[in-house]
């Protein structure tokens, strides 16, 4: 035994170096001296490599009510921003809400948005923007469908935001409006506003309507809601007082828009509306914006905004250059009144 480990030990003295040796002239075969080249760095595994694929953004979308305007500008922005190159499903994910006119659920939603960390969120009107807004200091926020962000406390300034909130308003040309009135209904004395209390949106645009109603010879009246189960109501109470409804683009009465007309058919009483959605819905003309193509500028500003081009604060509020005269000839005919031809030669659109 002890004579085989001896013999053992002196084999593996003679075999070590030979397989030292050879070990090393294979490493160095086909190879540049060490002094001359520098080792090369370990490769990274799939798992360790730096992706070259293009992060998905998320877009939260919150949408006070749901009505045509409303969704008109929600899907003119969608649209409008897969043509600038975020695509729904592919560069980024949209998530879309509604509050169902809800203050309480526009406030949760914003929440959501927040806890989820969004990379940008679109406030559709004034009531999910300040929610937004007030939950949100962050993630820029893009608000659309809103009359006055100003008087919203949305922004400090129009030029100028100043924070991470920014987007297009819906100022109407309530006066330009109100004149349609007297161009359908030369008598008309007049005119009754429903509106939401709860809305800012709807009393500043009651305001500009009271400024301008005595140069145009008309007086306002005006009927307070604080929920749509009170429009149909509304506009009854106005039966007898009124020549004329003007509606705004307030969120609730809009979306309820129908018991508004109801009335008007049945007493022969004009509706003047804000948007053009609502006369395509049955009132008579307008004198407005597009809300399609006002979500659409919206989008234009959020590619800026993902592309990291500008950043909210500096973006200046913006607004719809392009006003068109809406008419709708069914509707004057269940009002009892005649569009004049002069009316009908200027209009952009006329609903047959």
């Amino acid at each position: 035994m002890l004579k085989q480990k001896k013999t053992s030990k002196i084999i593996q003295s003679i075999l070590f170096p030979l397989v030292l040796l050879s070990v090393t002239a294979c490493g160095q075969q086909g190879a540049a001296p060490a002094s001359n080249q520098p080792a090369a760095p370990a490769t990274e595994t799939s798992a360790s490599a730096p992706s070259t694929e293009t992060k998905q953004l998320t877009i939260g979308i919150s949408q006070f009510v749901e009505h045509p305007a409303l969704d008109a500008a929600r899907e003119g922005f969608i649209k409008q921003l897969a043509k600038n190159g975020f695509e729904d499903g592919k560069q980024v994910k949209i998530d879309v809400k509604s509050a169902q006119a809800s203050m309480d659920t526009a406030i949760s939603i914003a929440q959501k948005f927040e806890a989820d960390k969004v990379d940008l969120v679109l406030a559709i009107a004034t009531p999910t923007a300040q929610a937004a807004a007030q939950t949100s200091k962050e993630i820029p926020i893009l608000f659309t469908a809103v009359t006055d962000p100003v008087e919203a406390g949305l922004v400090k300034a129009m030029d100028k935001p100043g924070a991470n909130v920014t987007g297009t308003s819906d100022m109407n040309p309530v006066e330009e409006q109100l004149k349609l009135i007297k161009e359908l209904k030369a008598d008309a004395k007049s005119v009754g506003v429903i509106y939401s209390s709860g809305e800012v949106n709807s009393k500043v645009q009651v305001d500009a309507a009271k400024a301008v109603a005595d140069k145009l010879g008309l007086t306002i009246r005006e009927a307070a809601i604080t929920s749509a189960t009170e429009v149909k109501q509304a506009a009854e109470s106005m039966v007898g007082k009124v020549d004329a409804f003007y509606v705004p683009t307030d969120n609730m009465v809009v979306s309820s828009i129908a018991a508004v007309l109801g009335v008007a058919e049945s007493q022969k009483i004009p509706v003047i509306a804000g948007e053009e959605n609502s006369v395509k819905s049955g009132a008579i003309a307008t004198y407005g914006i597009d809300y399609t193509k006002l979500g659409e500028q919206t989008a234009d500003m959020a590619t800026k905004i993902l592309k990291g081009e500008a950043k909210p604060a500096d973006m200046a509020v913006e607004m719809q250059a392009d006003m068109k005269l809406v008419l709708n000839k069914k509707a004057a005919e269940k009002m009892g009144v005649t569009i004049p031809q002069a009316m009908l030669d200027r209009a952009g659109e006329v609903v047959e």
